[in-house]
């Protein structure tokens, strides 16, 4: 396992993935799938205010805000049929959500890998997940020199 500085809730979510059986870990990204927060109503039905993300094999589209307090909120959509995906933005989401932009940038780049599930998953997928991270974090370092 890592150790570099993790924000609380990565920490936490990555320490439940870790806790459980390969088999049990999908489950549990199931979960994460099935709690995807909702995108805010000024996004819905706009991608082009949206980044979509092409290392998915879905259509997954993310969008981060940095508020005047240099807090991030990440919103994402991802089909309901695509629950892998899903919930690999759900984690993201929900993970990235309420740390300061100084903490998303700190995240380290191999996060999606260390969250036990590269025997679970394909790469390809584990790929898609970084890719959302990276593109997280390069919104989330634009918006930040825009505040």
């Amino acid at each position: 396992m890592s150790t570099s500085p993790l924000p609380q809730t990565l920490a936490d979510i990555r320490e439940d993935f870790l806790e459980l059986e390969q088999q049990d870990r999908l489950l549990l990204l199931l979960e994460f799938a099935n709690e995807l927060p909702a995108i805010p109503a000024k996004y819905e039905g706009h991608p082009e205010l949206q980044e979509r993300v092409i290392e998915c094999q879905s259509p997954v589209y993310i969008v981060v805000d940095v508020d005047e307090n240099d807090v991030v909120s990440m919103h994402a959509t991802a089909p309901k049929e695509a629950p892998t995906t899903r919930g690999f933005a759900s984690i993201l989401a929900q993970g990235l959500t309420g740390l300061s932009a100084d903490e998303v940038l700190a995240i380290p780049d191999d996060y999606p890998q260390s969250i036990g599930l590269t025997k679970a998953v394909s790469a390809l997928r584990i790929g898609g997940m970084t890719g959302m991270l990276m593109r997280a974090k390069r919104q989330v370092r634009e918006k930040k020199s825009s505040v």
